[in-house]
């Protein structure tokens, strides 16, 4: 598999759960590089959250962004959008 594309393998990744992308994240070098794409966690933060929304400082992928709001969950509002902590 270490010879597929990074895509391809961040593509599969995106179809799993977090929790399987961090333990396939250890396979190997490709397979953890495909797992801190911003292509994998888009998958997992809500379908209505904001494609363009710009992370808190401190938060630069999504990733950490997923893993944030799994701590700290946010209420999205939709007119305008703009997210409220609680």
């Amino acid at each position: 598999m270490n010879n597929l594309p990074e895509d391809c393998i961040a593509k599969i990744l995106s179809l799993t759960t977090p929790r399987d992308v961090c333990r396939l994240s250890a396979v190997s070098r490709i397979f953890s590089s495909a797992a801190d794409s911003d292509d994998v966690w888009n998958h997992f933060l809500p379908s209505e959250f904001p494609a363009g929304f710009a992370a808190p400082e401190g938060l630069p992928t999504r990733k950490r962004l997923f893993f944030s709001l799994v701590d700290n969950p946010l209420l999205l509002l939709h007119d305008p959008p703009h997210l409220v902590s609680f």
